[in-house]
């Protein structure tokens, strides 16, 4: 973890913008065959555990698309539905929030690095995932 987002006003917490669609895709565990639900799971893992390592508060935003869309949001986690490409709604969160440190969870090669053109922070999934 970067030590950018401790230095954060504790009225100002960092932002973690999550690509669902990448982080649930990086374990085989057969979430092709219901997207929402294991949407919604890693929605109650964030909620439960925040940002493992991260003794401060953090915003979570999870961005879903596709077939995951239209999963609620929960204390602790906002969930943005993409209406097209996930990763388009991520770069905009990012850029949208250019005053804060934002950390971007994701292993998607092409969304580090329009993110990080951005200043946002990368880190890959099992940033969240343990």
């Amino acid at each position: 973890m970067d030590d950018a987002l401790d230095a954060v006003p504790p009225d100002d917490p960092p932002l973690v913008i999550v690509d669902g669609a990448n982080v649930v895709g990086s374990r085989p565990d057969g979430w092709w065959r219901d997207r929402k639900g294991a949407a919604r799971r890693l929605r109650d893992r964030l909620a439960g555990t925040g940002l493992p390592g991260r003794a401060g508060p953090v915003e979570i935003v999870l961005v879903v698309e596709g077939a995951a869309r239209g999963v609620a949001s929960v204390p602790g986690v906002r969930v943005e539905s993409a209406p097209g490409s996930g990763d388009d709604r991520i770069v905009e969160l990012a850029a949208e929030h250019a005053g804060r440190n934002r950390l971007v969870v994701t292993a998607d090669r092409e969304l580090r690095r329009r993110v990080t053109e951005l200043g946002a922070e990368v880190a890959g999934p099992r940033t969240v995932l343990g």
